[in-house]
């Protein structure tokens, strides 16, 4: 059975047009099925585990990892079956829901800033800022009520954000923060069956929304703002990761894959201890004899 997979497929490059409809939601590869895979899921975040642990211990980077999706594509199924694991000392979920009073009274990007991981930790945010070039462009109601002056709703607007988040990234980056930003593809079809399941059964009809049905009218113009946003925003510092997302057990696996490659770019080591720190530790070594 194949132990790893090829994550650079789904990463994309900077400056280069975006077109879903090259990538397969239901692609598996290198996998077969799924036979075998739940203990590669399982190794895959013990290893998650020390290495949140090394990031911690360090407390020198912090790691942000942001995920975009249209509903019933299985952000939080993904969040709880392969981050929800890690060490929680050192890691953050955040959900973002539609904005409050007074996160529409601050800029497009302030509630999610005021979120972001400590050094030392991994934040995960289920959904982000990125909404605001998204939901708020398929909707021009959600622009409306941000209480923008008239005169900055121009055409312009989404190039304007789309430069402000690269900005806000690259800053970020330079600062230690690592920011991966996930979309998880699922196709037109799996997200009505998804949808039909949780209406037929009674555990999981608390997750549908009626809005759910509006919002998958618009399915071209989300893939349409998607393309644009995920072109414009992906860079070297903080790239894009389209992931298939039919099979919610490869995009478990691919999700881990994609936390593991991100930790090890950085350089973590546990930190050398100061004279004074060994001093310690010896005399608590000695008391405890």
């Amino acid at each position: 059975m194949p132990t790893r997979i090829d994550t650079k497929r789904f990463r994309l490059q900077p400056g280069r047009r975006v077109d879903l409809s090259r990538y397969n939601p239901a692609d598996t590869a290198p996998f077969e099925s799924d036979k075998g895979t739940r203990k590669l899921l399982n190794r895959t975040t013990r290893k998650l585990l020390e290495l949140t642990e090394l990031l911690y211990a360090q407390n020198r980077w912090s790691v942000l990892f942001i995920l975009q999706a249209m509903d019933g594509a299985g952000k939080d199924s993904a969040i709880k079956h392969v981050l929800r694991g890690l060490d929680p000392k050192a890691t953050d979920v955040h959900t973002f829901g539609p904005p409050s009073a007074r996160e529409l009274n601050h800029d497009f990007m302030w509630r999610c800033l005021t979120e972001l991981p400590e050094r030392g930790r991994i934040g995960i945010f289920n959904r982000s800022y990125y909404e605001e070039v998204l939901v708020a462009r398929v909707r021009p109601e959600v622009l409306e009520a941000q209480h923008l002056p008239r005169a900055l709703r121009s055409k312009r607007i989404w190039k304007e954000r789309f430069t402000d988040i690269r900005n806000i990234e690259a800053y970020l980056g330079r600062n230690g923060v690592v920011i991966r930003k996930i979309f998880l593809n699922v196709s037109r079809g799996e997200q009505r069956r998804r949808f039909l399941e949780r209406l037929e059964d009674p555990s999981k009809r608390w997750k549908f929304s009626v809005n759910d049905v509006s919002e998958r009218r618009r399915w071209n113009e989300y893939m349409s703002a998607y393309e644009e946003a995920m072109g414009a925003t992906s860079t070297l510092e903080a790239p894009w990761y389209v992931l298939p997302a039919d099979n919610k057990w490869f995009t478990r696996l691919a999700l881990a894959q994609i936390v593991i490659e991100t930790l090890r770019s950085v350089d973590l080591h546990i930190p050398e201890l100061t004279h004074r720190r060994r001093r310690e530790l010896r005399e608590a070594k000695r008391r405890l004899r």
